[in-house]
């Protein structure tokens, strides 16, 4: 993630940019159309900076590395998921940790009675390390 902040100025700069979904101070959310046509550019053989400089974006202000990694992001996601996954915002969506079904109480009480366990295992061996320190 880049730590430039985007002025209002900026942020209005490139929100005029119709391949710019949003942006905020943060971050740019491309167009799903701008981002199949950058892969498809990209794969003629034209480089990514010059891809957004044909785009209209001043590539000092969305900062130099960022049609590289743009491009290297899109391209992964154009591998694994076609040009139909260019056209989901994805960010923010899915990751973490995964939900648990239980198909039923007996399985979800088993599961509840391990993880007590576990956490008291746990508590006792930190309170005997305590103990330990204050020796």
């Amino acid at each position: 993630m880049s730590k430039r902040i985007f002025s209002k100025e900026e942020i209005e700069t490139l929100s005029q940019n119709p391949n710019v979904s949003k942006c905020s101070e943060k971050s740019i959310t491309w167009s799903k159309d701008f981002k199949i046509s950058a892969v498809r550019q990209y794969q003629d053989g034209l480089p990514a900076q010059e891809i957004f400089r044909q785009a209209g974006f001043n590539i000092d202000l969305v900062g130099h590395e960022t049609p590289r990694m743009c491009l290297k992001c899109w391209r992964k996601i154009f591998k694994d998921k076609g040009w139909s996954g260019l056209k989901v915002e994805t960010r923010g969506k899915g990751g973490g940790r995964p939900k648990i079904n239980w198909t039923n109480d007996k399985e979800k009480m088993r599961y509840m009675e391990a993880q007590i366990a576990y956490l008291k295992a746990e508590n006792d061996f930190l309170a005997k390390l305590r103990k330990k320190s204050l020796n």
